[in-house]
């Protein structure tokens, strides 16, 4: 799946079959289900979990719980991007 195909199933009723679980828990995420999201990367265990999952308590407020999340990706808090532009760059970094 191409980004834009991803950004245009965000309309759709249900996730798109065929994405693997860090696109899924984004793609859960957008829709607004925060705990299906985090319920998707709390069964992964590699550095883009970690990253989402880090974003996933950065969104919900608690910066102490992203900032552990981020060490355990070996990712930088990012300080002053916003929620929708990090939310972004995780997509395109995991979409051509």
């Amino acid at each position: 799946m191409q980004y834009r195909e991803f950004i245009d199933s965000l309309g759709a009723e249900a996730c798109p079959d065929g994405l693997g679980p860090a696109l899924r828990a984004l793609w859960y995420e957008a829709r607004g289900d925060w705990e299906a999201a985090h319920e998707i990367v709390q069964a992964m265990d590699d550095v883009m979990a970690a990253r989402i999952h880090a974003y996933l308590h950065r969104k919900e407020g608690d910066d102490w719980n992203a900032h552990y999340w981020h060490r355990q990706a070996g990712s930088a808090f990012p300080s002053g991007m916003s929620l929708a532009a990090e939310w972004d760059m995780l997509a395109r970094e995991l979409l051509p």
